[in-house]
């Protein structure tokens, strides 16, 4: 657990990247991480089982789900989604389709690391999603905790969306920017391995929502938060391109 911004918290689950963001002693989660990072939610909650309000989710992806059902069931929070990735979120059968197989980057260690968590952590076979609320681009969910507003990033999966909180000048990325790809190992502000993606060209596109933004910090799905402003992140991560 680290604090990273103002009332903000992030955990990280093997190499996946989620956040508690709290307002007047209510939270939301911000992406569900692997399925064992349920732990750490529970330590974090400390016995207040009721203030997790809310979970949004950036994208349909199994390494962003893993508590987001058993959450919903057992503390009755409320799961928020892309609309275009509802399908996908709600169904075991399903999943999101990639440019290439992810198979081609088991020749980097952080690819194998990677493939290795999914497995052991049973990100495959985690419930889907019962119920959820879907959102569109540009909406304001008032009602969650830090009001966030949706920054609709296409590319990684269609729905892919981030998510903005103007007030504190964050903004979460989610997959659509990442500071650490984590099928190749690489650092700094770039798009994730066209073996999670859906349409790269699409992806590197999207980054023009995020700089348009404007927020000082941005907390990714994977790598460290980047603190140098989304202009520039989204400058870098055009420059390194696909992968």
């Amino acid at each position: 657990m680290e604090q990273v911004a103002e009332g903000i918290r992030r955990f990280r689950s093997h190499f996946v990247n989620w956040y508690l963001v709290e307002e007047d002693g209510r939270l939301a989660a911000i992406d569900a991480g692997l399925p064992p990072a349920w732990d750490d939610l529970q330590r974090a909650l400390g016995g207040r089982s009721g203030a997790l309000e809310a979970i949004v989710l950036t994208h349909a992806h199994v390494d962003h789900l893993g508590f987001a059902e058993r959450a919903r069931r057992e503390l009755g929070a409320v799961i928020y989604a892309p609309a275009p990735d509802a399908d996908l979120i709600g169904s075991r059968f399903r999943a999101a389709k990639s440019q290439r197989s992810s198979l081609r980057y088991a020749r980097y260690s952080a690819g194998r690391s990677a493939m290795a968590a999914m497995l052991a952590t049973h990100a495959f076979t985690a419930k889907p999603v019962r119920e959820l609320r879907t959102f569109v681009d540009g909406e304001a969910l008032e009602g969650v905790p830090g009001k966030p507003r949706v920054v609709a990033t296409p590319g990684h999966t269609w729905g892919h969306s981030a998510v903005h909180l103007p007030e504190r000048d964050v903004l979460f990325t989610g997959d659509a920017l990442v500071t650490c790809n984590p099928f190749t190992g690489e650092r700094g502000p770039r798009i994730i391995a066209s073996g999670a993606t859906a349409n790269s060209p699409q992806a590197l596109l999207s980054l023009d929502r995020i700089a348009e933004t404007g927020a000082g910090t941005l907390l990714p799905g994977h790598g460290d938060p980047w603190r140098g402003g989304a202009s520039e992140a989204a400058r870098l991560a055009r420059a390194a391109g696909s992968s």
